[in-house]
């Protein structure tokens, strides 16, 4: 972003982001990683999607923007030392930006598959790399590149990060560490527009 444009505020990048699924054609995934990066986190613009468990036991999914079916914008809240199984992204595009960090991203290599190649034969996932990012970081992940984990590594603070999925996940699988064994996990929303 020029340094003569005005700064990309939170009402700014969600228009981006929207008019980016307005014209023709796939969206144009640096084009989206370059507006949620141009952004910086500032609580006051997205404080009404920062709703934590309140045991704090799990990690909560706030649905900011539907996208007319064609993207999901969502806050997560991720309490101290909490996160997600190791899961796919059902062939969509997530862009992650870190609005208070830390978090950590550890990614996994698919399993191999049985000889029917329908199924995982038990095995131990295999980790591919692991990185933390700070607050007004953006991560990409797809399915072509892996499966990954999310994480606080923090057992003092909670963090917040916004996801951007292309198209939105109704279905993702998760795998267990130890076996690569999958359940089907339904996608679902702990508020909506901040309510």
């Amino acid at each position: 972003m020029a340094t003569n444009e005005p700064q990309m505020t939170w009402e700014r990048m969600c228009a981006a982001i929207n008019e980016e699924f307005l014209r023709e054609g796939e969206p144009n995934i640096d084009h989206l990683r370059e507006c949620m990066q141009a952004y910086t986190s500032n609580i006051s613009d997205w404080e009404k999607y920062n709703m934590f468990d309140p045991q704090r036991i799990r990690y909560t999914r706030n649905l900011v923007d539907e996208g007319n079916g064609k993207y999901n914008l969502i806050v997560l809240c991720w309490p101290e030392g909490q996160g997600s199984p190791i899961h796919n992204h059902a062939g969509s595009h997530c862009l992650m930006k870190i609005l208070r960090g830390p978090l950590k991203e550890t990614m996994f290599a698919w399993p191999s598959k049985s000889e029917e190649g329908d199924e995982y034969p038990e095995q131990s996932m295999q980790e591919i790399r692991c990185s933390i990012y700070q607050t007004d970081e953006v991560a990409y992940i797809n399915d072509s590149l892996g499966l990954h984990r999310v994480e606080n590594p923090s057992h003092t603070d909670g963090s917040v990060s916004l996801h951007l999925y292309i198209p939105p996940i109704t279905l993702c699988k998760a795998f267990d560490d130890n076996t690569a064994r999958t359940c089907t996990c339904e996608m679902t929303f702990n508020s909506r527009g901040g309510q």
